[in-house]
Parts: structure tokens; sequence; C-alpha cells
């Protein structure tokens, strides 16, 4: 027995016979906790405990006076959206530069110098950035010190359970081990601005001329895709409308960059737009992508470049557009905010309502939905995107509540439910794939268990998910086409039903359609009524 274990006992062997008699003495209590924190000690030692904790060495200082000569790398979202999001930055007075699109390179690149066990949106954009970092240095001959003092990354942060709040230390870790220990990669968190340890002037100032810079880049990209996607499907001439949105993608760069009208901009791009041929008399299978927010944005191989995949094998692709997340992220805000009005008395939290108006913060978060919705409204109508609607969340809410409660966060939290029970309720698609990164925990291994029951409950859905790896593509394809099969029919049944019911041959619709001025206008949308659009264009016509 150890001298200390020996003390020990003698020690319990005295306060037992103390605390039988209720007579506990302060030096008793004193050698008691002094006993217990020599036995933690000894038993630390044993399990090789008895170290400091780590303290990560963070640099995320990024001042005022390093503004000039400081470039910022930009890369997160579709094609479109980064594009206009750095020319809103370099309209705000900073330097600013596109990454390339992440790729199986950068998730190799991601495996090698980061962390074992995690998601496939960790690997590709840690790796992407630590591979932009490698060929400026290797190929375009800038200086590691360069590098290091010249160009930040700036990151998105979040919590809950998902892996997507640790990106921040995979960045750190993966550009330590691969010789650039130092590279400031700044933390934007959803609610609550850059975190910097220093007490200098912000580098990057989050004020509303930078949030409103942000945003309307964002709302920007999401009508210029949204278009693309409705017209590419059905151009005459191949390319077309990756031609037309490029002009586009150019004028409106130069608009934000310049701190020029968007709304003039987006006039001068439906002009564009319109000019792009289309044959819609041919019904195409609508396919919703929806899923975790990086992959069933990203346009690469992080989701095995899945929206190009369905349109080359004849499918109409409907987005999800990120005007929708802010939105959600409001929603949020507003639904917890109404929960905790009934603790107002006992919620004195940092944050809490005790104290304070919760009505006046609630009215402040519709004004901020209402806005929202109509500036991204505006540009929807100036460049010719007609008869799109973002989302009525309290909508999708109530439809996903009965399986999956409001009150549970990660991902997308109870939007991927709700979203599946609204597309086949109001006819939106005739197929949604759900694309998440492999283990993914809110999403594949939360949501996807409830979808099970929503299948149940809607046989007619047609609802794939796929998990992301960055291989297996074949495989992905593979499955892919064989529900793409079952959608194709059910967009073709609802095609002969629609001309059934107007009493229309397809011969004669297609004469109609070639002949009116109106219906064969590309930026022209008929009245919803079917999922399909060619279906949709019947009912116009026969009217």
């Amino acid at each position: 027995m150890s001298h200390v274990e020996h003390e020990s006992t003698i020690a319990e062997d005295a306060i037992s016979e103390a605390a039988a008699e209720d007579v506990l003495t302060q030096e008793m209590r004193d050698r008691l906790e002094e006993q217990l924190a020599a036995f933690a000690e000894q038993e630390a030692q044993k399990l090789g405990l008895g170290r400091d904790q780590y303290t990560e060495n963070v640099n995320t200082n990024f001042t005022a006076e390093q503004r000039p000569h400081t470039t910022i790398l930009v890369r997160g979202l579709t094609l479109a959206h980064d594009d206009l999001i750095a020319a809103a930055l370099r309209g705000l007075g900073y330097k600013a530069q596109l990454m390339d699109t992440p790729d199986n390179e950068a998730l190799q690149y991601g495996k090698e110098f980061g962390n074992r066990g995690q998601c496939s949106p960790t690997y590709f954009t840690v790796g992407n950035l630590v591979k932009t970092l490698v060929r400026m240095r290797d190929e375009e001959g800038i200086s590691t010190e360069t590098i290091l003092s010249d160009y930040i990354f700036v990151t998105a942060g979040a919590c809950g359970p998902c892996r997507f709040g640790t990106y921040v230390t995979e960045y750190r870790k993966a550009l330590r081990d691969s010789g650039f220990d130092g590279f400031r990669v700044l933390l934007f968190q959803q609610q609550g601005g850059v975190k910097q340890a220093t007490g200098t002037e912000l580098g990057l100032q989050i004020n509303l001329d930078f949030a409103l810079g942000l945003v309307r880049g964002i709302m920007a990209g999401d009508v210029l895709n949204l278009l693309g996607y409705r017209l590419r499907p059905y151009e005459l001439e191949q390319g077309a409308t990756d031609t037309a949105m490029s002009e586009c993608k150019d004028m409106l760069r130069q608009a934000f960059a310049k701190n020029r009208s968007i709304v003039a901009t987006l006039a001068r791009c439906r002009r564009r737009m319109s000019k792009v041929k289309v044959d819609r008399t041919h019904p195409k299978p609508k396919v919703s992508i929806i899923g975790e927010f990086w992959a069933m944005t990203t346009e690469g191989d992080g989701n095995y470049k899945m929206q190009r995949f369905l349109e080359s094998e004849g499918a109409e692709v409907d987005v999800q557009s990120v005007t929708a997340w802010i939105l959600f992220m409001i929603w949020e805000n507003k639904y917890d905010t109404m929960q905790r009005l009934d603790l107002r008395e006992h919620d004195d939290a940092r944050k809490g309502l005790k104290g304070k108006d919760g009505t006046q913060k609630l009215m402040i978060l519709s004004a901020l939905d209402r806005v929202v919705r109509s500036v991204f409204q505006l540009y929807a109508n100036t460049v010719g995107l007609h008869g799109y609607h973002l989302p009525n969340l309290d909508e999708i809410a109530e439809l996903a509540k009965p399986s999956y409660g409001n009150e549970v966060r990660g991902g997308e939290a109870h939007m991927e439910v709700g979203k599946l029970i609204h597309f086949v309720e109001d006819k939106l698609n005739h197929m949604t794939v759900s694309v998440k990164p492999f283990g993914c925990m809110p999403s594949s291994g939360v949501s996807d268990g409830v979808q099970s029951l929503i299948g149940s409950q809607y046989p007619e859905a047609i609802f794939l998910p796929i998990e992301t790896t960055g291989d297996g593509a074949v495989n992905v394809y593979s499955r892919v086409q064989m529900m793409l099969f079952k959608a194709r029919q059910k967009s073709k049944e609802e095609y002969e039903a629609a001309l059934t019911e107007v009493g229309m041959t397809e011969e004669t619709f297609r004469q109609r359609m070639q002949g009116s001025r109106r219906f064969s206008r590309s930026l022209w949308t008929p009245s919803h009524r079917v999922a399909g659009t060619a279906a949709n264009f019947v009912y116009a016509v026969g009217r």
C-alpha cells in the first residue's frame, strides 16, 4: 500500500468516526480535501493526464491599417454567388480573390493534412484552401511570408450537432501541417460577427454596409442561378444559357465593384437572358435538390456535380436559394424569442429577455423578414424570374412539426422534412434528391431517419438520399438514374393527363406554342398547377 493510500485510509477512518458523532471539524475537512487532491493527482499521473491543458495558438489579427495590402480569399457557395460576393467586397474597399471550386484534388489535400473522421465538406473546403496556398507558393512564386502577411480567409462558424462548428480548427491544423502555420482564418459567426482577440480597429468591418453588400450579392446570385436552371434544360442552342449567364455575371460584377445600381443591371441581364431561345413543349422531370447546406449548394465534385448530371439526364433542376437560408435564420430567432417570452422573469442569461421588451425584438425580426422578401422579389421580377416565391417558413415548420420538432437544430433542422411534404402536397416536383455528407449527424443521421416515415405517409413521393464521400460517383449516378426513370414516367403521365383534360393533341399543343408570341418568349412563365413545366404550359395554352 502506498503512503498516499495509507494516509487516505487513516483519514477516512477518522472522518467516519467523526461523522458518526456528527462532529466534522474544519481541520478534518481541510485534511480530507488535501487527501482527495493528492489521490486525484496520483490517478491523473497513472492515466497520463498530468500535463497542462492544450491551448491553440491562434492568429486572427486583421486591422484596418492592414486592409490596403491584404487580400480576402473567397469560396464557399455557388460560382455566381462567390463571384458577386467578391465583387461586393471590392466595392466596399477590400481586396478579394476567388479560389477554385473545391474538387477531388482539394479533397486529397484535406485528407492528407486534416484530422481523420471528418465529413466531406470539411475535407473539400479545408483542402481547397491548402491547395490554393500551395499553388501560390510553388507555382506562382509567392513566398510563404507574403502569403501569411497579405492574405486571409474568412469562413463561417456555427454550433449544434454539426462538425461545421469545428471547421476553423481544422483549417488551422491543416495549415500548420502543410507549412502555413500562422495563416489567418477568421471565424464569421452567424450571430456575433468576426471573432478577433485584439483591441485595435478591425480590418473586416461587420457593419450595415457590409451586411447589405453581402446580402445583395447573395440575392443577385440567387435570382441569376434560378433563372439559369429554369432556362438551361429547354434551350435550343446548347450552351446559350451559360453564355448569357457569364455575360450577366460580368455586368453584375462591375456594378458591385463600382457601386452602381443592381436593379438597373438586372434589367440589362433580363434583356440578355430573354435572347436565349427555348422549347418547353417536351415534358421533363423536375427534381429538387435539398440536404446539408454546403453539399446541396456547391456545384463541384463535393456533390458529384449533381445539378449538371441531372440536367444531362434530361431533368429540370430545382435548387434551393441561399436567401431562404437567411430567412430561416430570421425564423429561428423569432421562434426562440416567442418561446422565451414565457420565461421572461427567469430568462436572465446574457442574452435573456428578463427586464426587456421581447415584442420589440419580434417586430424588428418580422420587419427584417419582409424587407428581405421584398428586395428578393424586386430582383427576381427585374431579371425576369417570374412566378418564383420564397418558402413560407411558418408553413414549412407546421408541416414538419408532427414528425420533426421545430426545437431540434443542426443542419437545416426541420426544413428537410417540411420541404419534402411541401413538394408533394403542393405538386412542386416529381422527385427529391437529398444530398449530404457521409455520416452527417443532423442530416443523414436524423432527417433521413424521419424521411422514411414521410415516405410511408406519402407513397407517391420519389425521395432519394445521397451521401457524398468524394468517391463512388458511378454508384451514385446509377442510383439517381434508377429513380429518375420513375420521375420521368411520372412527368410524362402528368403531361398526357393535361393534354386530355384540355382536349388537345401533342401536335396541336406544339403548333400553338410555336405560333404564339407570348408562349414562345423564354422568360414567360405559366401559372402553377402541376409540377411539370410542359404540363403547366398545356393548361395555359388550353385556356
